[in-house]
């Protein structure tokens, strides 16, 4: 059984790894968000790779036009995914150099730290290529109700 200096530094460890511990669920929670804008490109891509048969001259330059688009939001979506990724891993680690630090008693908190900072900086990279993902994303698509109008049968 381990002795009271041994639990009070196990419990310490837990508590210094609470704050890790939610930045984890945060960033769990941004890369479901981030997977569900992926799949959405792919999706939309998808409709029109089907239907490029069916669309004349015009369509087309505008679908490729379109293909262009997701291709970089595609890649935005995916850089996104891959530093929140990093980023959780990272976080994961400093979780277990804390617990290491705190059972061996060997001073790992600088290393902790180090961690620490190289998670943010994949957090800051996730959220940069996700912002420019959704600049893009709003971009693309244009409201104009005169487009519509456009698209109306002709009375007959």
């Amino acid at each position: 059984m381990p002795d009271g200096g041994a639990l009070t530094g196990i419990a310490h460890a837990i508590q210094l790894a609470i704050a890790p511990v939610f930045l984890l669920t945060g960033i769990a929670s941004l890369l479901g968000v981030m997977a569900n804008r992926l799949a959405r490109v792919i999706d939309r891509g998808r409709v029109l790779e089907q239907s490029w048969i069916a669309y004349d001259e015009r369509k087309r330059r505008d679908a490729r036009r379109e293909l262009d688009v997701l291709e970089q939001r595609r890649r935005l979506a995916s850089a996104s995914i891959s530093f929140c990724t990093a980023a959780a891993l990272l976080v994961c680690i400093v979780i277990a150099v804390l617990f290491v630090d705190a059972m061996i008693a060997i001073n790992l908190r600088w290393l902790a730290g180090s961690l620490f900072v190289l998670a943010m900086l994949g957090v800051i990279g996730g959220l940069s290529s996700f912002l420019r993902e959704i600049y893009l994303a709003t971009q693309m698509i244009s409201l104009d109700p005169d487009r519509f109008d456009e698209q109306r049968p002709s009375p007959r």
